[in-house]
């Protein structure tokens, strides 16, 4: 049965990809990911901040030393006497990219444009085969308006599409007023696809300390419905590449963003829950559910019921709201 599927201009042998995790950090774990059955892998991200931060620190005590005696500066450390969280990324993709026979995909995780764009450059020429930009944004400042927030996704991809050629997958969040228009701007300004949705995790609050506390809470598969829904709306009407991420855990979860149109869907959550075996049962129950349905390919399956597919459009959109209210029953004494 024929798997294949095309994502980002690269040709998979099944669309399962696990998405940016700490599993990448490992070559074992990541070697562990492709035994297991993952066509391609998304690694950890780098982080804006990181790299700043990095950069500001060797510009003032390496390069802006003076110490009144001109022989003296050929005794500066070297840079090279310093690795970075750059110089440590780049040594592991190319250590993924020796080591595994799958397609490598870097991440940057940042907010504003800005010099650590450039170092997309040496994640290309380390061998990555394409690049997801996460822009884990909170819009939170009252006088910053939807139009400046789309903005700010525009202008990153676009300094980090004329820095390098490889394919750009944007990672969105699930809070824009138009995602569609948003998805046909990032698509103009260079994107080659986009994943919906990315997960912001929340603050908690400790009530005993009345302060904030950070908790990584796994996901749910009713969080995969939003993507679902975005990607059955999307789908036939963006050259974009489509991909799900966010609450697939079972088969059952795969095969729904599938059938909606997904390209490939991430997994996450369930990786660091049960192991990288997972995409082994997954893969399973999609084959297993194709046999039973008589497909033969995944192009078969692939936005089946998407907007453009179904009989009754609008079910993906408010009619689907007004069914849900009228199917209610209450609980009866």
């Amino acid at each position: 049965m024929d798997l294949t599927t095309e994502w980002l201009g690269l040709t998979l042998s099944n669309p399962f990809v696990p998405s940016s995790s700490p599993l990448s950090k490992s070559l074992d774990s990541a070697k562990a990911l492709e035994d297991a059955g993952a066509a391609a892998l998304v690694m950890h991200s780098l982080y804006e901040e990181v790299v700043s931060a990095f950069d500001a620190e060797m510009a003032e005590f390496l390069h802006q030393q003076d110490s009144g005696h001109s022989e003296a500066q050929g005794y500066l450390p070297q840079p090279a006497q310093f690795p970075s969280e750059l110089d440590r990324y780049l040594e592991q993709l190319a250590a993924l990219k020796s080591h595994l026979g799958i397609p490598i995909i870097a991440s940057l995780n940042g907010v504003t444009p800005g010099g650590w764009i450039k170092h997309a450059r040496e994640l290309a020429e380390a061998g990555a085969d394409a690049l997801e930009l996460n822009i884990y944004h909170i819009a939170a400042d009252m006088q910053e308006s939807g139009n400046q927030v789309e903005r700010r996704y525009i202008e990153v991809l676009q300094q980090l599409a004329a820095e390098i050629q490889l394919p750009i997958n944007m990672k969105l969040g699930p809070f824009f007023s138009s995602p569609a228009h948003l998805a046909a701007s990032l698509e103009q300004a260079g994107a080659s696809g986009i994943s919906l949705f990315n997960r912001f995790y929340q603050p908690d609050i400790d009530i005993q300390t009345l302060r904030l506390a950070p908790g990584l809470h796994l996901s749910s598969p009713q969080e995969a419905l939003l993507a679902m829904r975005w990607i059955g709306i999307l789908y036939g009407r963006t050259g974009l590449s489509l991909s799900a991420t966010g609450g697939i855990h079972r088969a059952e979860d795969a095969i729904k963003l599938l059938l909606a149109g997904a390209d490939v869907v991430h997994l996450c959550s369930t990786l660091l829950e049960h192991g990288p075996q997972q995409i082994g049962l997954i893969q399973r129950g999609l084959l297993e559910w194709m046999e039973a349905k008589g497909f033969d390919s995944l192009a078969d399956v692939r936005g089946r019921v998407s907007q453009l597919t179904v009989s009754d459009p609008s079910e993906f959109a408010r009619a689907n709201y007004i069914k849900v209210l009228n199917s209610y029953k209450p609980l009866t004494s």
